[in-house]
């Protein structure tokens, strides 16, 4: 006897300190197909309250992740990619509906995005030899350069990429040290928060990334004018919304990435790894004590 089977419908979650909370306000909204219009699933519409606890997350991952050496989290990166690969089908089911793209074109832009992660763990122990270095003085001293996360970062994730141009942002600010309060794209979060579970069942500790759904423009001014934020990625911000974000940002001198056309299939350089880092320069007498060359 053959019975009929009803379908799991799968419930998705906000991503806040390495566990899976439902929004504070308990509020969610319809997430619908690009090109059918067809309902895929409820997200979480999250609330300021939600926003707030992300950046206490945040803040307390932040010793321990800008305290790891970087050829650790290249590691952990690596890792993140490693489980990518192995839920790509359900990430290019996703990014279709999202982007409106056929199964072909979708499983090439989520290739393209496990690269891109792969790409940006790469860059963990390196980027300090580029930007970094002894300087040269005039006198008996070693002057040397070395890059420094700057903090907790707050990512408003592209609207339209909802993968590439997602990972495109988010990696970097983990790359480099940084923690990060991602506010996922609002027409399009499914792939972000499907993202959070791969970060949970990876080597990432809970808080370095912290994954938001909702109305951009209600989350954004409270993580750009909350003190506890270092900088801000307005990557998703249209330009009245990046206009108030960048005069909230000021209060606290938060580091603010403006933003700007970007083609996310393109070679990414380095320009998002350097947006979040701040260069400590420290000075050491070398030993000598003269210009004749005595030393001690």
């Amino acid at each position: 006897m053959s019975e009929t089977r009803l379908s799991v419908f799968k419930t998705y979650k906000l991503y806040v300190g390495g566990k899976f909370p439902r929004s504070e306000s308990g509020r969610v909204y319809e997430v619908t197909d690009s090109k059918s219009g067809a309902w895929l699933a409820n997200a979480p519409l999250s609330s300021r309250k939600d926003a707030r606890d992300a950046v206490v997350a945040a803040r307390k991952a932040f010793g321990g992740w800008s305290g790891a050496t970087a050829y650790n989290r290249g590691q952990v990166l690596y890792r993140v990619a490693e489980m990518l690969e192995g839920r790509r089908e359900q990430f290019v089911r996703e990014v279709a509906a999202a982007e409106g793209l056929s199964k072909s074109k979708a499983a090439a832009v989520v290739d393209a995005s496990v690269d891109r992660w792969v790409w940006y763990a790469g860059w963990t122990d390196k980027i300090a030899q580029v930007v970094g270095g002894a300087n040269p003085v005039a006198g008996p001293y070693f002057n040397l350069s070395t890059p420094e996360p700057t903090g907790v970062v707050a990512v408003l994730a592209p609207q339209e990429s909802s993968f590439l141009g997602l990972v495109s942002v988010l990696a970097p600010v983990i790359a480099t040290g940084n923690t990060a309060v991602l506010v996922a794209s609002e027409r399009a979060p499914l792939p972000a928060l499907s993202l959070g579970e791969v970060l949970a069942t990876s080597d990432v500790p809970g808080g370095v990334v912290n994954v938001l759904s909702g109305r951009t423009a209600e989350l954004a001014p409270p993580l750009a004018a909350h003190q506890d934020v270092n900088a801000i990625d307005l990557a998703g911000a249209d330009g009245a919304l990046a206009k108030e974000l960048e005069i909230a940002a000021a209060d606290n001198m938060k580091r603010v990435l403006r933003p700007a056309p970007v083609d996310f299939a393109a070679d990414p350089g380095t320009g998002r790894l350097t947006a979040f880092l701040e260069t400590k320069t420290v000075w050491h007498p070398t030993g000598a004590l003269g210009a004749a060359g005595s030393s001690y």
